[in-house]
């Protein structure tokens, strides 16, 4: 077997969520990430965060962290330096989540690593990048999402400014390291000389607005929040409530709008001049939108789906999440993969959604922290047992030498 990243090593001193979600794709998809875990601070932080978490086993670092290796290495030590040196000239890139001043403080910059490797990809995840006034500044998911607008335009129009329920921007900042990381490798690849990847969580917030940020820079558009998260400019396209529930309707083109007509007994309303265009729709929301309203709460959400989906609309349950685990399709795309841990048994986690070819790796528990840095060293960089010893001893490894 074998799998599309298979013979990439990427030396990772990752933490938390972003970080570790962008490399756990790269791990999946056959890439050897060496977590590089710093002994000082007890590893990533990751590995403690409750509610599920006991010693250094959470369920919150099973999310990010299945199929990598760990190695402890203390960079602050001269002997520890050496090591990760010597690693770097075995890797082909160095991938990090930090504040965008520490990459150039800690040394690890395509600039003061290039002697070592010329061809070695550099890529910095950080909050707000390695560049501008903020570059110093810690960036977390719920600041972004304030900062660069998301939470302004999410949420009820008479509710507060609201974030998205889970981290979508660490999230979608660890894919577009990912695919920075990847660009740089075939660059290096091609021409035999490296460079740095500089991703943050703002530019990704900032380049997920999309169509609303740039209607806002060509015409003044002023996005606001939208009842029941209606799309901006498309009618029907939201969250309605049925009888028992709710569910969404996505009536993105003319041939869906006349199907839903039909479907609810009003195809009078797909020939009304008020709502026959998506012009005439978005202009008479507000009276379409209590007309549907009125229809959709006279029955339960099974009903609504199942006929709109026979006529061909997209429509979908909002489900729980427990409901969305037990959904067919879940399954059917083996999203649940199952792995045994020392302490959890069991443990099942959520597959990475990038599918690359026919073959994919078998899951494999995240690991414990330290737990490959004798294998690792004594095989890509020969630390026999006397070296590993006086590294040990030398605080390469922390002060426990784990």
């Amino acid at each position: 077997m074998v799998l599309p990243l298979e013979g990439i090593r990427i030396l990772s001193l990752e933490q938390y969520g972003a970080g570790p979600f962008g490399s756990s794709h790269l791990a999946d998809l056959g890439a050897e990430v060496i977590k590089i875990e710093d002994p000082s601070i007890r590893g990533d932080i990751g590995r403690y965060i409750p509610p599920y978490f006991e010693e250094e086993d959470s369920l919150f670092f099973e999310s990010f962290n299945r199929g990598k290796k760990s190695i402890s290495l203390d960079l602050n030590s001269e002997a520890g330096r050496d090591i990760f040196s010597r690693l770097v000239r075995e890797s082909d890139a160095v991938y990090s989540n930090m504040r965008g001043d520490v990459p150039e403080k800690i040394g690890i910059t395509y600039e003061q690593l290039k002697h070592l490797n010329p061809a070695i990809v550099c890529c910095s995840l950080s909050g707000y990048g390695m560049t501008g006034p903020r570059k110093k500044e810690p960036g977390y998911d719920y600041v972004i999402q304030g900062l660069t607008g998301w939470m302004d335009i999410t949420g009820e129009p008479d509710g507060p400014p609201t974030k998205s329920g889970l981290s979508i921007v660490d999230f979608s900042a660890g894919y577009v390291a990912a695919l920075a990381l990847m660009s740089g490798l075939w660059a290096a690849k091609r021409d035999g000389v490296g460079m740095d990847c500089d991703v943050s969580l703002f530019d990704t917030g900032i380049a997920m607005l999309t169509y609303p940020g740039v209607w806002h820079l060509n015409a003044g558009f002023q996005p606001q929040r939208t009842r029941h998260s209606a799309h901006p400019s498309v009618v029907p396209f939201q969250a309605f409530q049925a009888s028992d529930g709710w569910f969404v309707i996505a009536a993105a083109k003319p041939k869906f709008w006349t199907r839903v007509a039909e479907t609810i007994g009003r195809p009078d309303l797909a020939e009304n001049p008020d709502f026959k265009s998506l012009s005439d729709r978005q202009r008479n929301s507000e009276a379409l939108l209590a007309i549907l309203d009125g229809i959709f709460l006279t029955k339960p959400v099974e009903h609504w789906v199942n006929s709109l989906k026979a006529a061909g609309v997209p429509v979908g349950e909002v489900n729980s999440v427990e409901q969305a685990f037990r959904d067919p399709q879940t399954e059917a795309r083996g999203m649940i993969v199952e792995a045994e841990h020392p302490r959890y048994g069991t443990v099942r986690t959520i597959a990475s959604p990038v599918k690359a070819g026919t073959e994919t790796r078998k899951p494999t528990r995240a690991p414990q922290r330290g737990e490959h840095t004798r294998s690792v060293l004594a095989e890509l960089v020969g630390v026999g047992a006397d070296e590993y010893a006086a590294a040990a001893a030398a605080g390469a490894f922390g002060t426990t030498g784990s």
